[in-house]
């Protein structure tokens, strides 16, 4: 049984924690036992829903973004489109930097 847990079963953990104030938010910990059970690691993100006085905390569902090929980048530019880009984005490269960008 878990040091915070008031019952425990192998799918189910039960626990009361209090909740504190940092700067203005309201704080909750979540014992490391709960975030094991839910596969989830300090800084992921949890999806937080309140029906019928209950709340409720789970992963979010949160997509990796999609890493794409050179191949897939460049699937239908012929040599016309990417000369018409070129002649559009032509002047991208006058003047002098106004920023940080690499001169």
């Amino acid at each position: 049984m878990c040091y915070y847990c008031a019952t425990s079963r192998e799918d189910t953990v039960m626990t009361t924690v209090n909740i504190r104030r940092q700067g203005g938010a309201a704080i909750v910990t979540i014992p490391a036992q709960m975030l094991k059970q839910l596969n989830i690691e300090v800084g992921g993100a949890l999806e937080l829903d309140v029906a019928d006085g209950t709340l409720t905390a789970r992963p979010a569902a949160t997509a990796k973004p999609r890493r794409y090929t050179l191949k897939e980048l460049l699937r239908g530019a012929t040599p016309r489109n990417l000369a018409v880009l070129k002649r559009q984005t032509a002047g991208a490269l006058d003047g002098a930097p106004v920023g940080r960008e690499l001169a």
